[in-house]
């Protein structure tokens, strides 16, 4: 990635031009007008006074609409300009994520004059946080301390394996109704569910993450009901989702590295030396110290990995995360990696939900290896080169080679019936690495693909660049995507300027990019 990213100002920085999509404003259709019946009511906060909540009902099973129904929650924040574009869907990605936040952010993170065009709805998919009934397999699931992810025995091996059965046994055993129905697919037909009790003929959408492959599903089942749509940080949908797991490993151990090194420049704060490769190889010793003797009693192994994992995600971590590794290191400061752990890894009762979900929406979406010994063999072989998080990745999604409910088959999102969809992806991205976002730009005739140079935090857009985000309002706003000269890349900005220490002499008040980026961050959660 680092090698491609490099070479992307030469082949796709120059912008040919700007081609407009130009579908009529939105308006509602007379059956989706009979069908509305969305009653919002007030729910408004100090950060967005505007907002109203309310629920619809959805088919368990889409294909028995008057069979038992589940319940959605939604908020909204409405428009407020003479121009109306219609409903904005927006969702922070999982599977698993709750999305009712998500309203209130990009609302408020938007151009005003562009959020006043639009409902902008955020929802909790089916099974998640508000909705109901919602999923939690096995409550404190991720308690400290547990076994290490890495393993050095047979009987390691085993222990894990033995979790990781447990958990898909206990979610069959609890939800054997439900989980046929927990799928991308069926979530995709919600949120049309959503746009008829809405009274739109049409709806927009705005995904980061999973959420671009939930986008890309909607789109290839309901292409003429998509009007703008609006991806971040690209599932590769060739991957769903065994090989997909794979390459963040590689990704994520690369980004684990990109943050040794931002430690090694700043040894004069950090004391911890100048050499990337030692700065990695001490944290690698703390890894070791913490398995044999948890820190507090309550970072392990497991949890240390967990704790580090979110930087990532997003490199405004970064100061944080080397104060504590610092501070063990020097001080033998324990306490300095629990609060980290419990800001940063631990996992409460919606932590819990979301992980329930994400099991039950990837293990059903596609088939993974029901032979285990392909699992071990493809874990020892990326862990030799991508250590940082390969087994703990596998450990997570290991319920999937014993998923009580059979898997579906992937759909094929190819889409030639769409108006031209918009694409942001940042070259070091690793929870959704760059190449997806190629492959997805391939699949969609007629998108755009904005590209963040350097950048290596996942979900770039309302994040404090400002340069992705005028691509973006123009795209809400007026429909236009950005044509290169040939190639992948169409458009490309600068990444985002690394965080820089955060020490008592160098603190300063957060500026807008950082306060934004990490509110963003936030909503979007880990490992999805």
């Amino acid at each position: 990635m680092t090698n491609r990213s490099g070479m992307l100002f030469a082949v796709g920085a120059t912008v040919a031009g700007l081609v407009t999509a130009a579908p009529a404003p939105a308006s509602a259709d007379s059956d989706a007008q009979r069908a509305a019946s969305v009653k919002w009511t007030d729910c408004g906060t100090q950060s967005s006074p505007t907002l109203q909540c309310a629920t619809v009902r959805s088919p368990l099973d889409h294909d028995d609409p008057s069979g038992r129904q589940v319940t959605l929650a939604l908020t909204r924040v409405p428009h407020t300009a003479k121009t109306f574009q219609g409903p904005l869907l927006v969702n922070p990605g999982g599977p698993g994520g709750s999305g009712l936040s998500m309203a209130g952010f990009v609302a408020a993170s938007l151009p005003k004059a562009v959020a006043a065009q639009y409902d902008v709805i955020g929802f909790d998919p089916r099974g998640v946080g508000k909705s109901r009934p919602a999923l939690d397999c096995v409550p404190k699931y991720f308690d400290p301390v547990r076994p290490d992810p890495v393993p050095r025995s047979f009987r390691d091996e085993r222990d894990n394996r033995n979790r990781a059965r447990d958990f898909a046994a206990a979610c069959g055993k609890k939800y054997p109704d439900l989980l046929p129905f927990m799928d991308t697919v069926s979530a995709a037909k919600d949120l049309d569910v959503i746009r008829r009790a809405t009274g739109s003929r049409q709806l927009n959408y705005f995904g980061y993450s999973y959420g671009t492959y939930l986008g890309s599903v909607y789109a290839k089942l309901f292409p003429e009901r998509v009007r703008r749509l609006v991806l971040d940080s690209n599932v590769d949908p060739d991957g769903v989702w065994y090989d997909d797991n794979i390459s963040q490993d590689y990704a994520f151990d690369t980004r684990h590295k990109a943050f040794a090194a931002w430690v090694a420049k700043y040894d004069a704060t950090y004391r911890l030396g100048s050499d990337p490769a030692k700065v990695e190889a001490a944290w690698y010793r703390m890894r070791d110290a913490v398995k044999k003797h948890p820190a507090g009693r309550k970072v392990g192994a497991g949890e240390l990995d967990d704790t580090f994992l979110p930087g990532g995600y997003y490199n405004g971590y970064w100061p944080d995360l080397a104060e504590a590794f610092a501070a063990y290191v020097h001080d033998e400061d324990e306490q300095a990696l629990v609060k980290a752990y419990e800001r940063f890894a631990a996992v409460d009762a919606e932590g819990d939900n979301g992980y329930s979900v994400y099991s039950a929406v990837q293990c059903r979406d596609a088939q993974w290896p029901q032979d285990w010994n392909v699992w071990r063999s493809d874990s020892r072989r990326v862990h030799a080169k991508a250590p940082f998080m390969t087994w703990g990745n596998t450990w997570y999604n290991a319920p999937c080679a014993d998923w009580p409910v059979a898997p579906l088959n992937p759909v094929r999102v190819s889409n030639r019936a769409l108006p031209p969809a918009l694409l942001f992806q940042a070259t070091d991205d690793a929870a959704t690495p760059y190449e997806g976002g190629v492959t997805l730009h391939r699949k969609l005739k007629g998108s755009g693909l904005v590209v963040e140079e350097g950048g290596g935090n996942h979900g770039v857009t309302l994040s404090g660049n400002a340069c992705l985000d005028r691509y973006l309002a123009d795209y809400l706003a007026k429909g236009t995507v950005p044509r290169g000269k040939g190639g992948d890349v169409d458009a490309v900005c600068a990444k985002t300027p690394d965080p820089k220490p955060a020490t008592a002499k160098s603190a300063r008040p957060a500026s807008r990019t950082d306060a934004s980026g990490a509110t963003l961050h936030g909503l979007l959660g880990f490992r999805g």
